[in-house]
């Protein structure tokens, strides 16, 4: 439609070198707003440069892209960009509040609305009775609680969060995934990169994986995840006869007592323990299930000599 707003994030063979190292290259991708975006990868995969770049804290080597419509490192678009880093450090001798009104104000926030936007992030991330305690009394969870209220400031039409749950219990987990949730109901969209791959596949519309500087693989999480399905069975006495019955209906690994089969149907779970039965095989459990992001990511990544290769930096 022509009076859609453009897309949160554009980019076309967005690349970066260091010298002779390429950080990043042919980094295309669209995220729609209102969409939450998983970007996913093992460390020094390219993730963190491709954020630099979107953020405008660093210069292509070549490519072009857009965030919210603008050209990259656009200073007025920033102001409607939230932000939380993996690493971070705030004022520990500063209260929540000063804190905040530190980054209200450096992003503009109107004096009139600055205590209302303050109290409204965090009371957002359930920090609003600590509002006046200083931040060196806060827990690390905490500290990253108050890094996601900092993100969601003056309400961003695109938020980047880097681990945002990797501090907190499953409590925090719980009402960081609701937040992100509602930041894409009204609207906004969400650049999240995690290692947690179950939160990823909860929240997710669509992923790209990227791994040594280019992406492997992009799409939503079922045509990440295929419609294939993995059946677990957990046995004893398989021996050579019961091992051959597994290998007739899939790829089998094994973790302990529990054999998965991937690429084995539901409707093959009655042939399956028929077969194992007959084999003189002990079942203890059977379970089918899709196979997981954190399966699928593995598959991407770890080559079948299962020797790790090294990454950009």
């Amino acid at each position: 439609m022509s009076g859609s707003p453009p897309a949160a994030i554009e980019t076309a063979a967005l690349a970066k070198r260091f010298g002779a190292k390429a950080a990043l290259h042919d980094l295309t991708l669209t995220v729609p707003r209102g969409e939450i975006f998983g970007f996913l990868g093992p460390n020094g995969a390219g993730k963190t440069t491709a954020v630099k770049l979107l953020l405008g804290l660093a210069r292509p080597t070549s490519g072009t892209a857009t965030v919210l419509g603008a050209p990259l490192g656009d200073r007025e678009t920033r102001r409607k960009i939230g932000y939380l880093p993996e690493l971070f450090r705030y004022q520990e001798w500063l209260p929540a509040r000063e804190v905040l009104a530190f980054h209200a104000r450096l992003i503009g926030i109107p004096h009139a609305r600055r205590k209302a936007a303050i109290a409204d992030a965090l009371d957002g991330v359930g920090l609003g009775d600590r509002r006046g305690d200083l931040v060196g009394t806060f827990s690390k969870g905490m500290q990253q609680r108050l890094g996601l209220a900092i993100a969601l400031l003056g309400e961003p039409d695109l938020v980047f969060l880097d681990e945002p749950t990797s501090a907190l219990d499953p409590v925090g987990r719980h009402d960081v995934r609701a937040i992100i949730e509602g930041l894409a109901a009204r609207g906004a969209a969400v650049f999240l990169n995690s290692h947690l791959l179950t939160e990823v596949e909860r929240v997710c519309r669509r992923v790209a994986v990227v791994d040594r500087g280019a992406v492997v693989a992009q799409g939503s999480i079922d045509q990440m995840l295929g419609t294939r399905s993995i059946v677990r069975l957990r046995v004893d006495g398989l021996g050579a006869r019961g091992r051959a019955v597994l290998e007739r209906f899939g790829t089998v690994t094994q973790d302990g007592a529990w054999y998965a089969i991937d690429g084995a149907r539901d409707a093959d779970v009655p042939d399956l323990v028929a077969a194992l039965v007959g084999a003189d095989v002990r079942i203890h459990a059977v379970e089918s299930t899709r196979a997981t992001l954190e399966e699928r990511f593995l598959q991407l990544l770890v080559p079948a000599d299962g020797v790790a290769r090294d990454r950009v930096a």
